[in-house]
């Protein structure tokens, strides 16, 4: 049993790292070099460093990771080194990748330039090479950056990175790079949201291109001059128009995607509203059978309610202490059988009816108005027969009355008589 759940986990490991390499191949194929070191994420460094030599720290951290460039394809991210040119208030700080021994290529270059109204203005500037032409971020920090404060001081000296191919500082560790995906995800932590990145098209110093020529090396360039940014992407100008249209061709992948998703759900849409129709005609002539069933059985009740005020018509007759005869309580009781009998048949009748109703709700009308008539037919020829048993006993009732009446003289006679007898005794 362990035997196979070993094997059966070797199993899963191959195949998760086979999908792993298909994914990553097929990102690196929709990815560009200027994917993999963000400027913004550079601007904001810069705002959160103490001096230059902080700045090139954190570039390097593998705690940030702010870079994932591999330039020299050695699958280790490259060094970033820091070198400063300074000239009256303008500061050109440049970030260089190193590649080999001597060998650097220029990847961005930060402006930093203090008017006469002691307003500084920075911009991140991309290599041309990399970025296309004018790719410039401008950011407005939200608090002024302590950074600031060591340019300008008395004796102050542009600074120069002490690092070259291989020999770096301590904290630093080569890692190797990861999927361009990946690092978008990684990178957005390391960029403040409190500050703004407006881009621009053009830089608002005219001393810093000119400081920067003198200063300016590329290694990489000459390694292969064929891959520039406008080579690799001849419909665009820099990163920034190639973002816009990548945006643009996901929103229309997504439009594309929607359309054809609405187009295959039309038809069962139709066929929902179709059952639903009939749903609903269904409801409707069960509604309708419903309240046809109900009247019937409205009327039959009234017919009941009929039938026992005919049973308790005599009652009234014979309420007074008078005699009764045995016929008019034999006519009663048969007509108390006779309704219990037609309540049966009622009842027999109604649940054959019911047992014999059709589905439909053309079949159930008619059935219902055949039932109401024979209903009503038998309900009429039950109130005639009831009618002559009403009659014959109000005909007795009377002759009930008169021979009450014809006995009432003769008990006063008989209780005269007994009292003479009884006074003619006391006297």
């Amino acid at each position: 049993m362990k035997t196979k759940l070993l094997l059966i986990a070797v199993v899963a490991l191959v195949f998760g790292s086979c999908a792993a390499q298909s994914q990553t191949t097929v990102y690196a194929k929709n990815s560009d070099i200027s994917d993999n070191l963000d400027l913004r994420a550079v601007a904001s460094m810069f705002g959160e460093s103490a001096n230059l030599q902080d700045f090139e720290r954190r570039l390097n951290d593998p705690k940030y990771q702010i870079s994932n460039l591999d330039l020299n394809g050695d699958d280790e991210v490259d060094y970033l080194r820091v070198i400063e040119t300074v000239e009256d208030r303008t500061h050109v700080v440049i970030i260089q990748a190193v590649l080999d021994r001597d060998v650097y290529q220029d990847v961005a270059t930060i402006d930093v330039e203090r008017d006469n109204y002691n307003k500084v203005s920075v911009q991140v500037v991309g290599n041309t090479y990399l970025y296309g032409a004018n790719y410039i971020y401008e950011p407005v920090y939200s608090v002024a950056p302590v950074i600031y404060a060591s340019f300008w001081v008395n004796n102050y000296r542009p600074y120069c990175s002490t690092y070259y191919w291989n020999y770096y500082p301590t904290y630093y560790t080569a890692w190797r790079p990861y999927p361009v995906f990946r690092y978008r995800n990684n990178i957005n932590v390391c960029i403040n949201v409190n500050n703004h990145y407006n881009y621009v098209n053009n830089r608002r110093s005219y001393r810093a291109p000119a400081i920067y020529e003198t200063r300016r090396t590329y290694g990489y360039e000459r390694m292969r001059p064929n891959y520039s940014f406008a080579q690799r992407n001849s419909s665009v100008n820099n990163r920034y128009e190639l973002d816009q249209r990548r945006v643009a061709m996901r929103e229309s992948n997504r439009n594309n995607y929607n359309t054809n998703r609405t187009s295959t759900s039309r038809p069962t849409s139709n066929d929902n509203r179709s059952s639903n129709r009939n749903y609903t005609d269904n409801r409707v002539s069960s509604d309708r059978n419903y309240n046809t069933n109900r009247s019937v059985n409205t009327q039959r009740s009234e017919n009941r309610d009929n039938s026992v005020r005919v049973e308790n018509t005599p009652r009234v007759t014979n309420r007074d202490n008078t005699p009764r005869e045995n016929n008019p309580v034999r006519v009663e009781n048969t007509q108390r059988t006779e309704s219990r009998n037609n309540r049966s048949n009622e009842n027999r009748s109604y649940s054959d009816n019911r047992m014999s109703r059709p589905s439909n709700s053309q079949r159930s009308e008619p059935s219902s108005s055949r039932g109401y008539s024979e209903n009503r037919s038998n309900n009429e020829s039950r109130a005639n027969t009831a009618r002559p048993q009403q009659s014959m006993q109000r005909s007795e009732s009377p002759r009930v009355s008169q021979e009450s009446r014809g006995g009432q003289p003769q008990r006063e006679s008989g209780s005269n008589s007994r009292g003479g007898n009884g006074g003619g005794r006391r006297g």
